[in-house]
């Protein structure tokens, strides 16, 4: 089969480049392993993990909130079956929604790995073996989980976080390795089931790469929900001793509970790739190098997401796709890296876009900082959720926004006003001069803008 471009991995950078690069007019064929499309984000990663969030907060809600605001809950009982049920049911729609994207846009799917075989060759080896020729490449091989020595995993007791998607009852005690994005996420999911979480973190804090400030005061938040923390913990070893699990750390006591979460970041998958045939070497992190259009150093091959450098983040794979696909079609195509946002989706939430204040300090730029609480605001009073600010960080000299910080009811879908602002080049007299609606949480934006100055109304 002779294709204009094959897309390697069907997760969120491969389909929707795939996507795009077919609606552009070209001849696109897409190789995955998988039965189901969508990647590691749809099928075990961003998509369920949200969808047992949510569940989890209504249980929450139901059973520990909705007293305050006159409702009177009782036998909210657990049924989660039925809510493990319904996350997959999830999953399946969106997959199904992406093959039928494929169709609806003519690209062809071929099920197996894929594999570079010399200069506008590749292979398909698995269910469907086939021998293709292409004038382009894009690789989207994605990544998976690092695994530490010493820790002994065995898929149901000691595992990552598809296995956490999964448990078949609440653990009494779940330890999570690692205090970043996954392990919060999940951690909050079993400790608002029941379960008794602890998080043990290498570093001197959580969510690293993320504004220290942030970090700490969303650990403050965590806390006080009843996740434990201990911090610039090593893990030496975690299995299952045939009755419980055994997590021993350098320096202190072994801890006993029955599940245990690896979480401790993720690893580009680029072996077997076959990227000698076209001259292609790895990074020092098995990454593979890319210039300003995600070209590699091979003439015709491009790679995005989480095998190239940069936060391993579905949008931030979306864009590259697009990007690649178009640059390919037309020459042109480009990421703005400054305004890629992150998001941490437990309650509250914590989201942050452009540069952190550390950064900022370190490279020496001069500038101001706005902070506006959520507890201050009338919108997030009638919700309950008073957790939190919103912090803005704009250059001394020209007002341009640089960063935004928050933590707070809904922080996930704010963070997307600030991200739009700094792709713009907006100042933060622009927020402050733009008439948002009352009452609504992204007022704080506002009022955080304003705050910079010294104009905060409500504060």
């Amino acid at each position: 089969m002779n294709h204009d471009l094959i897309v390697i991995g069907a997760g969120p950078g491969g389909y929707v480049a795939a996507i795009r690069a077919a609606q552009l007019g070209l001849n696109v064929g897409c190789i995955e392993k998988e039965a189901a499309l969508g990647g590691t984000c749809l099928r075990i990663g961003c998509i369920p993990s949200k969808a047992l969030l949510e569940s989890s907060h209504l249980y929450h809600m139901a059973r520990h909130e909705m007293g305050a605001h006159g409702i009177k809950v009782s036998g909210a009982d657990l049924d989660l079956a039925a809510m493990l049920k319904r996350k997959d049911s999830v999953v399946e729609q969106l997959t199904r929604g992406v093959d039928f994207l494929f169709k609806k846009n003519k690209v062809t799917r071929y099920r197996g790995t894929g594999r570079l075989a010399g200069p506008g060759k590749v292979v398909v080896d698995g269910e469907q073996p086939a021998e293709l020729t292409t004038k382009s490449v894009i690789i989207a091989t994605g990544s998976k989980p690092f695994m530490i020595p010493g820790v002994e995993f065995d898929g149901k007791h000691v595992g990552s976080s598809t296995e956490a998607l999964s448990y078949d009852k609440v653990p009494e005690h779940l330890v999570v390795i690692g205090g970043g994005v996954i392990g919060l996420e999940l951690g909050s999911v079993w400790k608002r089931l029941g379960a008794k979480v602890t998080v043990l973190e290498f570093l001197d804090r959580i969510m690293a790469g993320m504004d220290t400030e942030l970090a700490r005061d969303a650990q403050k938040v965590f806390e006080k929900q009843g996740l434990e923390f201990r911090l610039k913990t090593r893990v030496t070893s975690a299995k299952y001793d045939g009755k419980q699990c055994v997590v021993t750390v350098e320096g202190g006591e072994p801890i006993h509970c029955d599940k245990v979460l690896v979480s401790v970041g993720r690893v580009p998958v680029t072996d077997g790739l076959g990227l000698e045939t076209v001259g292609i070497q790895l990074d020092s992190k098995k990454r593979i190098p890319v210039d300003k259009h995600l070209q590699t150093t091979a003439a015709g091959v491009y790679a995005i997401g989480d095998c190239i450098e940069g936060p391993m983040l579905a949008h931030k794979a979306e864009d590259e796709g697009v990007a690649a696909a178009e640059f390919i079609a037309t020459g042109y195509g480009h990421v703005n890296y400054d305004a890629v946002p992150s998001v941490v989706y437990t309650e509250p939430e914590v989201a942050s876009v452009g540069k952190t204040e550390d950064e900022l300090k370190a490279a020496g730029v001069d500038y101001r900082k706005g902070s506006f609480p959520f507890s201050f605001h009338g919108r997030a009073k009638a919700l309950g959720q008073t957790d939190g600010y919103v912090r803005v960080l704009a250059d001394k000299a020209t007002d341009r926004i640089l960063g935004v910080h928050i933590l707070g009811p809904r922080a996930g879908d704010l963070i997307a006003e600030a991200a739009a602002a700094i792709e713009f080049g907006a100042s933060a007299e622009d927020i402050a001069r733009t008439c948002h609606a009352h009452p609504t949480l992204a007022e704080v934006f506002k009022e955080a803008a304003l705050a910079g100055d010294g104009r905060s109304i409500h504060k």
